[in-house]
């Protein structure tokens, strides 16, 4: 049986994600704007149990169009889209609460406006957020082997940044004009490398060793 690998797999639930949220939040709008609904009506009507009004209806065919835009893009694009999507709606569910039933109760949100926005804010954060923001993610999870290559490639220049430091030196010391700094690191190095040796040549002595004292034991 084939298996598609995880990056295909997490990179299709969440663009899969984005795009069934995006065209909920697109209906919501279009109907909206079907109903002729005033653009700054205080008091909207109710469509699919949702209060709204032009304004709503307008933010949401935007919101709904960037979360389908960020599905066709590719699945890291969703992801974080839908993140600031999701914390974008608890935002707006804390601050509607505080204005609900006032003038400034702009986008006509009723109780049920501020439960659907917290309950959608964090359906949209665990859809985004999953498979990427953990500590435990797998090896073969694409967003921990991006993590580990990116940092891997970081040691790998501080490393080719160590060697070139230490040709120079080298030249610098051998044409008999290296300042203090660079004699002292060609001779760090040279005191490293006969320490490696000297360790080497021990281990091989070692291992000679153990050889010839278990061929000695056989009978």
């Amino acid at each position: 049986m084939l298996h598609s690998p995880p990056g295909s797999r997490l990179d299709l639930v969440h663009r899969i994600g984005a795009a069934v949220l995006g065209a909920g939040l697109c209906l919501f709008g279009i109907l909206g704007f079907v109903d002729r609904l005033k653009f700054l009506a205080l008091h909207g009507k109710v469509v699919l149990g949702l209060a709204s009004n032009g304004l709503l209806s307008t933010i949401s065919v935007i919101v709904g169009a960037v979360l389908i835009g960020a599905a066709l893009r590719g699945g890291r694009i969703s992801s974080t889209i839908t993140v600031a999507v999701g914390l974008l709606f608890l935002l707006s569910g804390l601050l509607n609460l505080a204005v609900l039933d006032t003038k400034l109760n702009l986008l006509a949100f009723r109780l049920s406006n501020v439960v659907f926005s917290f309950v959608a804010g964090m359906l949209l954060l665990f859809l985004g957020a999953y498979g990427r923001f953990s500590g435990g993610l797998s090896a073969d999870n694409p967003y921990y082997q991006r993590r580990h290559r990116e940092h891997s490639g970081a040691g790998d220049d501080h490393r080719d940044d160590e060697d070139d430091g230490l040709l120079a030196a080298e030249l610098a010391v051998a044409a008999g004009h290296g300042t203090p700094q660079q004699e002292q690191l060609v001779h760090d190095d040279a005191q490293r490398r006969a320490n490696e040796a000297h360790r080497r040549a021990w281990e091989l002595y070692e291992s000679s060793r153990t050889r010839d004292n278990g061929a000695k034991r056989i009978p």
